[in-house]
């Protein structure tokens, strides 16, 4: 049997060096490769997609394959994605919420605080009373908002951070109802309308501070809405008052697609 020299075994020990850099650097490749989101989907209706259709098994959640969050979550192959958003969520109701998220959550969204400021009120009011009852409910609310609804959302979202750290928190905002002066024949006065979209903006800002403070992402949804708010002349991506009434007041199927999914994409690819 050949003996093979130390000499000879040093093309073999180079092959083998070589080897086994190509081997290490196409794991590093692989290592670097981005991992598999591990996604949840937190909030209220505007998160579970009401007015959008298509509700599946998920009853009165109403969470919606339309819905922004599944729409993100099927454009990322891969994606472990818990849908745990629930129509008439209050910050309260999050935080139970918060009990299903995995404290190994990679990414977190969040729609809430519309309810508490009595959004669904607001509205009730506005539609039957008079402008300036409508004034001095959607005053009330921005009372609320200023004053009592930061310590809440700072609450949901220190508990989002707390249970699952790694996790990049974004939180959304809501859209102007309406486009002022607005080309609806019928319906709120341009008085009313104005009045319910300073609501609006008085509830951005609020979010807005709150998910800074708290370092989230915030992505403010009001401009992919303008131009498609209720009574513009372009498509409209949120319902008016319209049966069955839980939809009323929500996105459409295409005010979750261009309204909220089109600017989550644009924040975080």
């Amino acid at each position: 049997m050949a003996v093979l020299s130390r000499k000879s075994l040093r093309p073999f020990s180079r092959f083998g060096a070589a080897l086994g850099v190509a081997v290490l650097t196409t794991l590093g490749v692989a290592g670097t490769a981005h991992a598999a989101t591990t996604y949840a989907a937190l909030g209220d209706s505007y998160s579970s997609g009401v007015g959008a259709g298509s509700y599946g098994s998920s009853g009165s959640c109403y969470r919606s394959s339309n819905s922004y969050p599944q729409l993100w979550a099927n454009a990322h192959s891969g994606t472990s994605f818990s849908f745990l958003a629930c129509s008439g969520a209050r910050t309260g109701d999050v935080l139970s919420q918060i009990n299903s998220l995995s404290s190994g959550a990679t990414l977190v969204t969040v729609t809430v605080g519309g309810n508490d400021a009595g959004f669904a009120d607001v509205m009730t009011t506005c539609t039957t009373g008079s402008d300036s009852t409508c004034v001095n409910r959607v005053n009330t609310a921005k009372t609320y908002i200023n004053n009592t609804l930061p310590s809440l959302l700072t609450n949901v979202y220190n508990a989002i951070k707390q249970k699952a750290p790694s996790a990049r928190l974004v939180v959304l905002s809501y859209p102007r109802f309406y486009t002022v002066p607005g080309s609806c024949w019928v319906g709120l006065s341009d008085t009313k309308r104005s009045a319910i979209n300073s609501g609006s903006d008085t509830l951005a800002s609020v979010i807005s501070q709150r998910a800074s403070a708290a370092g989230a992402t915030f992505v403010d949804v009001r401009s992919a809405f303008a131009g498609h708010n209720i009574c513009s002349s372009a498509d409209d991506y949120l319902h008016s008052l319209t049966w069955p009434v839980v939809e009323s007041y929500h996105p459409t199927a295409s005010g979750q697609s261009g309204g909220y999914y089109a600017p989550l994409k644009a924040a975080i690819g």
